[in-house]
């Protein structure tokens, strides 16, 4: 097991690694239900962080103690069946190399390392899940912070190259846009660490220059010792950390190490950050077992007394070195193998368990159902098989046990189903973790939410917002990471030309649209029965208007509409008192009688126009007074008609003589009526009015009108009284000149000009206007042109009937015809 432990750089937080693995394989041995009467064991090897140890450890793993002969292996009780990587990428490539070639199943709780075989890829077997699905949680949590704008530190290796050319162009897509994208300097161990740190301030300063407020952090195990240069690295590029406090966003590949030189840096940049972690809980007796760890009881534990040193600060007495090194450093106190774990803080060793050690843990527990599987299968036929039959089975069928490793599906002593799906990767979930740091140097990791497994379908991210602790510059109110301000309500997103898609201006929304949302990418129209309020961020409801009897207008029109009627009732019964006197007579009673009731239920039509349209009112009222009206041009037609036949007829052996008479009024008046009504009946038919909204022509009203069906049929109706209006005019313009005693035709002309000057009007200002306003002008039309034939027609008859009478007899008419 690769582990990051020398003589010249200590991590005391990876020593929990190992001893997650020594619980593990002190439990499964003690434990008679998991391969009774055979005893696991292990061995560690430390890459000393260079590729050249790694390849060593390699090479040692596969030869005899103490003899680096690759494949000569005669301990067959130490022989190994499995391997378990350590976090590093690099160093799990460096193995996978060398040892895919033996088949050994390689368990790794890392980032899995770019293989360039496929087939070496098939024995890998990851305690961690899907990075994919871990990239789309971290996607989900900037999401919710609406975290638009953000920059991206990855790793130098061929998983930040991936990092950087699939995942960042995927958090693009999704909204997410980057003021920097910055890779970690190279860390090596064995070359000039000022390159590092050179590269390192460069890549400080690209940071706390930013306008971001969310970094997001894709590294592995050892990058957070160049995080924590940063506190050295502001004091040298004068960038107050406190000021320009950043979220760190960190994936689950990281953990908490340090060099010893970095144990009394300052972790207050940490305070607030977020990060992904494997999903864990704690392991039954761990907390335990920590606390019984004492170099002076474990002295099987080849590390302990490096660790008890560094973590303490002490020296053992009796050892050289220790006392040569206490010489040099001031003195240090003598390790009494009593001090405790507990008490040590949590930037030089956590007490609880970590992920990466719940994943070693797991580890060890999935490679002992593995091989007890393989005992109980392979062997269940014979009576007594040692554990040396086993190894030497494992050892000549190694591919054995890497196919059962990927069946294998158990319960920890945590309550937690362990297994990997079928490309190898442990099927959990994620923890989101927020850390809090202390001013003693230690820190506290509260999880505040999670997403689940990959098969789960509980895809969702969890977030427990009231939990979160944020940088104290934020005096903890959620910190926004915007290139700029959100656009408000009433603004949408405009391009800034050469900036990054989340770098906008915000533009007021044009007249007729509205934004309801903040940082909406463009206005949109309200729907049809609704508009935009003053400030153009909402929609009003628009009011439903149509012209009704209580307002002013309505009241007018149908005052007017009534008045005329009453006034006709009055001339109609003048007329009939004075039926029999000449004047009456002499302008056929029978049509002046029709032309009334005409001019009545036209006047009356007008009334409805007036409230709410419903479907009947919609259907009669065009053709009612299309009808109605042509009844009563047709009237003065006939009578115009009938005035200058009766003028031809005086005239000697005239033929005309005979078509004068009673009854060709009358069939003048059916016959034009009739036409009018075809043309109504055929319009009712095909293209009937109705009710209709129109919500297009008022800004803030619904207009209630009714719609004609067509307009080719209605001004048929109109052109139709208007041709009958232009006869009744010519005629009537040739008889004017008639003796004095038929010069009804004068007034004739006068009401059929007044006709025609109103309609003539009435069609522009028809198709000009809308709603109430193209209803009242209908109706003054209406009211206007019947009160014209009113007016024309019978007030100069009433005005002889009833203020000269002495004019309405026969002698003052032959006085006036001599």
């Amino acid at each position: 097991m690769e582990q990051y432990f020398s003589l010249a750089l200590i991590m005391t937080q990876i020593y929990q690694h190992i001893l997650a693995l020594a619980f593990a394989v002190e439990e499964i041995n003690t434990n008679p239900q998991i391969l009774p009467n055979v005893t696991l064991g292990f061995r560690i090897y430390n890459s000393q962080f260079t590729s050249k140890w790694i390849y060593h450890a390699s090479m040692e793993l596969l030869s005899s103690k103490d003899r680096l002969i690759p494949n000569y292996n005669c301990d067959i009780q130490k022989y190994p069946v499995a391997i378990i990587g350590g976090p590093d990428t690099d160093a799990c490539l460096h193995v996978a190399i060398i040892l895919h070639i033996y088949k050994f199943p390689q368990l790794t709780y890392g980032s899995a390392p770019m293989t360039h075989e496929d087939k070496q890829a098939g024995f890998y077997h990851q305690m961690f899940p899907n990075m994919d699905y871990q990239y789309k949680g971290i996607l989900l949590l900037l999401q919710h912070f609406m975290w638009t704008w953000i920059g991206a530190l990855c790793v130098n290796n061929d998983n930040g190259e991936k990092f950087v050319q699939n995942v960042l162009p995927m958090f693009s897509k999704s909204g997410i846009c980057f003021d920097f994208i910055e890779r970690f300097p190279l860390i090596s161990y064995s070359t000039d660490i000022l390159t590092m740190v050179k590269e390192g301030m460069k890549m400080y300063s690209i940071v706390m220059n930013s306008t971001v407020n969310s970094v997001l952090i894709q590294g592995e195990i050892d990058i957070m010792i160049v995080l924590r240069m940063f506190p050295s690295m502001s004091k040298f590029e004068g960038i107050l950390l406190q000021e320009n406090a950043k979220i760190w966003i960190m994936t689950a590949q990281m953990d908490f190490t340090s060099l010893p030189f970095q144990r009394w840096e300052d972790l207050d940049f940490l305070h607030g950050a977020l990060s992904f972690a494997v999903h864990s809980r704690e392991a039954l007796g761990f907390r335990e077992f920590l606390q019984m760890r004492k170099p002076n009881f474990n002295q099987e534990d080849g590390f302990i007394r490096v660790f008890w040193k560094e973590a303490f600060g002490c020296v053992f007495s009796g050892s050289m070195m220790d006392e040569k090194h206490n010489s040099v450093m001031d003195n240090l106190p003598i390790c009494t193998g009593e001090e405790k774990l507990e008490t040590l803080p949590a930037s030089v060793f956590e007490m609880d368990m970590t992920s990466h050690s719940y994943s070693i843990y797991n580890a060890v527990y999935i490679l002992a159902q593995a091989i007890h599987a393989v005992h109980s299968t392979t062997f269940k036929h014979r009576a007594r098989i040692g554990k040396r039959g086993l190894i030497e089975f494992l050892k000549l069928h190694p591919w054995k046990l890497n196919e059962i490793v990927r069946r294998i599906s158990f319960n920890n002593t945590a309550g937690e189903t362990i297994y990997f799906n079928q490309n190898g990767e442990l099927e959990i979930g994620f923890d989101v973790i927020n850390w809090v740091t202390f001013p003693n140097k230690s820190f506290l990791k509260v999880k505040i939410g999670g997403i689940g497994s990959v098969t789960s379908q509980e895809d969702i991210l969890v977030i427990h917002e009231d939990a979160i602790i944020w940088p104290s510059r934020f005096n903890q109110v959620q910190p926004l990471s915007l290139c700029n301000n959100y656009c408000s309500l009433g603004y949408a997103k405009t391009k800034i030309e050469g900036k990054p898609f989340c770098c906008y201006d915000c533009l007021h929304c044009p007249e007729g649209k509205i934004s309801n949302l903040i940082d909406m990418d463009d206005c949109f129209t309200c729907p049809e029965d609704q508009y935009p309020n003053k400030d153009q961020n909402s929609c009003l409801p628009k009011r439903l208007t149509f012209l009704t009897y209580e307002e002013s207008l309505g009241t007018i029109l149908a005052m007017c509409s009534l008045l005329s009627s009453f006034i006709v009732l009055l001339l109609l019964g003048v007329f009939i008192k004075y039926q029999d006197t000449p004047i009456v007579r002499a302008n056929n009673r029978n049509l002046t009688y029709i032309l009334l009731i005409s001019l009545l239920l036209s006047f009356l039509c007008a009334l409805m126009f007036i409230g709410k349209p419903h479907k009947v009112t919609c259907l009669l009222r065009q053709s009612s007074f299309g009808i109605i009206f042509s009844i009563a041009v047709s009237c003065l037609l006939a009578k115009t008609t009938i005035v200058i036949l009766a003028f031809m007829a005086t005239k000697p052996n005239s033929v005309v003589r005979k078509w004068v008479g009673k009854r060709l009024g009358i069939s003048i008046v059916f016959f034009c009526s009739f036409i009018q009504i075809i043309l109504c009946t055929v319009w009712l038919f095909t293209f009937p009015p109705f009710p209709d909204f129109n919500v297009h022509l008022m800004a803030k009203e619904i207009i209630l009108e009714c719609n004609e069906g067509s307009f080719i049929m209605f001004y048929c109706v109109l052109g139709f009284m208007g041709l009958l209006a232009l006869v009744s005019f010519t005629l009537a313009f040739f008889a004017r000149k008639l003796p004095d005693t038929f010069n009804e035709a004068k007034f004739i002309t006068f009401s059929m000009l007044i006709f025609c000057s109103v309609w003539l009007s009435f069609v522009p200002s028809y198709l000009t206007t809308g709603g109430k306003h193209m209803v009242t002008v209908e109706i003054f039309s209406i009211i206007t042109s019947s009160g014209g034939l009113l007016i024309c027609i019978f007030f100069p008859k009433c005005y002889i009937m009833i203020l000269r009478p002495e004019l309405n007899n026969k002698k003052p008419l032959k006085q006036r015809k001599n």
